[in-house]
C-alpha cells in the first residue's frame, strides 16, 4: 500500500510538473507577442521552466526508476490536457455559431 501511494504522489507531481511547464509557456507566449524582445522571454523561460522540470524529477525520482517514471507520465497527461485545453477550433462550429447570433 504504501508503495502504491507513493507512485501516486509521483504521478500528481508530474502532473503539477507539466502544469506549470505548459502553463508557463502560454504565459510566455502571451507577454512575448508584446514585448520588444521576444527572444529574451521565449530563452529565460525556457530555462527556467527546464530548471524547475529537472529539478521536481529529481527530487521525485530520487533513484526509483518507478517513480521517476510515475512522475513522467503524470507529466505526460499533463501535456496531453494542454494540447486538448489549447486545440484548433474547427472552424465549421465558430462559422455556425457566428451565424446563429447574426441576426437576420
Amino acid at each position: 500500500m504504501h508503495e502504491a501511494l507513493m507512485l501516486a504522489l509521483a504521478w500528481a507531481m508530474g502532473l503539477l510538473l507539466g502544469a506549470i511547464f505548459f502553463g508557463g509557456l502560454w504565459w510566455t507566449t502571451r507577454k512575448a507577442v508584446a514585448s520588444r524582445w521576444p527572444a529574451l522571454w521565449f530563452a529565460g523561460s525556457l530555462l527556467l521552466r527546464v530548471c524547475i522540470v529537472l529539478a521536481g524529477l529529481v527530487a521525485v525520482g530520487r533513484g526509483d526508476w518507478q517513480r521517476l517514471l510515475a512522475c513522467l507520465l503524470g507529466f505526460l497527461v499533463a501535456q496531453a490536457i494542454a494540447m486538448w485545453w489549447h486545440r484548433p477550433l474547427d472552424a465549421s462550429k465558430v462559422r455556425r455559431a457566428l451565424e446563429a447570433n447574426h441576426a437576420p
